[in-house]
C-alpha cells in the first residue's frame, strides 16, 4: 500500500517581513527621552519650577506678613513704654511739686517778716529783743521750707540770671555790668524748680 505523502506548503510571505524591522532607539540624552516618552513629559510637566515659584511668592508673603506683625508688636510695646514712663514721671512730679501752693501762699508771710528785719531798731532794746525773735523765727522757717526742698534766691552781688532773676532797673555802678546790685524780692525754688525769681537791680553797661 503506498503512501501519500501531502504537499508541502511554501511558506507566505507577509507585506511586515518585507519591511525592515524597527530597531529599538535608545535616547542620547536626557532631552531625547523626555520627548519620546509621554508619560516622562507628563512627570517632568509636574515637576515644572511654576509650582516652587508659587510655593516661595507664598512663604515671601508669609514672611511678609509676620515681619509686619513683629514691627507692630514692638511698636504697641515702645507706646505702652512710654505711656508708662510719663505715668510715672507725672505721679513723681505730683508728688515733688504738691507744695507749690502751698508755698507760694506762705511767700507773703516770708516777705513781711524779711520787711520787719530790715527795720532800724538800734535804739531801742524792747525792739531789738523782738528783732532778734524775729531773725530765730525767719531762721527756723527757712530751715523748715529747705527740708521739703524749698530754697532761697539771694543773687546779691551775683552776675544777672535771665533764669531766675527778673531785672526791675539798671543804674549806673562800678561794679562789672549786669552785676546784681540790690535785690528787692528775693525769690524761691522749689526741687529746682523756679516757683517765684528774684526781683534785682543790676548794673548798667558802662559805655567809653
Amino acid at each position: 500500500m503506498t503512501k501519500h505523502h501531502k504537499t508541502r506548503e511554501e511558506p507566505k510571505l507577509r507585506m511586515e517581513d518585507l519591511e525592515p524591522r524597527k530597531q529599538k532607539q535608545w535616547p542620547k540624552d536626557e532631552g531625547d527621552m523626555v520627548e519620546d516618552d509621554d508619560e516622562g513629559g507628563e512627570v517632568a510637566g509636574s515637576l515644572e519650577h511654576d509650582s516652587y515659584k508659587e510655593l516661595e511668592n507664598k512663604l515671601t508673603e508669609m514672611e511678609i506678613k509676620a515681619n509686619d506683625f513683629w514691627n507692630q508688636q514692638l511698636r504697641t510695646q515702645a507706646e505702652l513704654d512710654n505711656v508708662r514712663r510719663r505715668s510715672e514721671r507725672d505721679v513723681a512730679n505730683a508728688h515733688k511739686y504738691a507744695l507749690e501752693k502751698f508755698v507760694n501762699d506762705l511767700l507773703p508771710v516770708i516777705d513781711s517778716l524779711e520787711r520787719a528785719l530790715q527795720s532800724d531798731v538800734s535804739d531801742n532794746a524792747f525792739a531789738q529783743n523782738i528783732h532778734t525773735g524775729i531773725e530765730l523765727t525767719m531762721d527756723l522757717f527757712l530751715k523748715t521750707l529747705e527740708k521739703y526742698g524749698v530754697k532761697q534766691l539771694d543773687p546779691q552781688n551775683e552776675i544777672f540770671n535771665p533764669e531766675l532773676h527778673q531785672a526791675i532797673a539798671t543804674q549806673p555802678s562800678d561794679a562789672p555790668a549786669n552785676t546784681v546790685l540790690e535785690v528787692l524780692q528775693r525769690g524761691y525754688l522749689l526741687n529746682d524748680r523756679l516757683i517765684r525769681p528774684a526781683l534785682v537791680v543790676v548794673a548798667a553797661a558802662n559805655h567809653a
